[in-house]
């Protein structure tokens, strides 16, 4: 199996991207969106299609926009026909918003926007560890787990639908990951467990087949335990001799070993 990841103009989170598939067992590369849009049949060599974070075209005409209507003019229904062949999407951060931008997410009634990423209720970048409630496990990268510890950096990560949309995205099923406090409770938009104020505590959504992942934290920086803010407190905890060779993993991890396991 195989990931092609995503590049461009102002991505900057797909050298950790590539060593979280890696690490999972996965065979990736990177692949520039100028590069994919010239040879679209690329494509076909990959089961794994990931959109990273970072900040694509600096942003600046709304988060993921911009390259959004560039895979939507060059891209679109090559990545259209990889998803109906029920492999694997994955959009973090500003991969999710690009996906939202496309409305290949929640794809409710086709493909077009019917959510929206906007700026955080503090109105402030956000930068800081957060906890997740896996709501359901409809999705093959969410299978067998229930919780989730990972950073977020963003400023535009409000989840906003209208009233008739969310009431389908949750009779769908297609709300996967929601935002809680520390003692597992829904956040009910309390900052700073709910980082950015997104409606029903929404951190992740996928599309009715479920093989599209799309989340605003960051699962590719959270792939080793020594990286979790609270490992000096937790390290007495765990008798691993893995735990000083570094190769004891943290929740990122378990997103990519499910795409691993999804096509073992």
């Amino acid at each position: 199996m195989r990931a092609l990841i995503l590049s461009g103009y102002g991505i900057n989170c797909e050298d950790e991207t590539l060593n979280a598939f890696k690490t999972a067992g996965i065979k990736a590369a990177i692949v520039h969106v100028n590069d994919l849009i010239e040879n679209v049949n690329k494509l076909k060599n990959f089961q794994i299609l990931a959109l990273p974070g970072g900040f694509s075209y600096g942003d600046h005409t709304g988060s993921g926009n911009a390259m959004a209507h560039k895979i939507k003019n060059n891209l679109f229904e090559q990545i259209v026909n990889f998803i109906e062949q029920d492999k694997l999407v994955i959009g973090i951060c500003n991969g999710c918003q690009i996906l939202v931008n496309l409305g290949i997410v929640p794809a409710l009634e086709g493909y077009k926007r019917e959510v929206a990423l906007v700026e955080n209720d503090i109105a402030t970048y956000q930068c800081r560890w957060v906890k997740l409630k896996v709501v359901n496990q409809r999705s093959p990268w969410l299978k067998k787990i229930n919780y989730l510890s990972l950073p977020v950096a963003h400023q535009e990560g409000k989840f906003i639908a209208a009233k008739k949309i969310l009431g389908k995205l949750n009779k769908k099923k297609l709300i996967i990951c929601k935002y809680v406090n520390n003692y597992g409770f829904l956040a009910k938009k309390q900052f700073p467990y709910n980082p950015n104020g997104s409606i029903d505590d929404i951190a992740a959504i996928t599309n009715p087949k479920g093989n599209v992942l799309a989340m605003m934290p960051h699962p590719e920086r959270a792939l080793y335990f020594l990286q979790r803010p609270d490992w000096i407190n937790q390290k007495g905890k765990i008798k691993n001799k893995s735990l000083n060779k570094g190769k004891l993993y943290a929740d990122g991890y378990k997103i990519f070993k499910n795409a691993y396991n999804y096509f073992k």
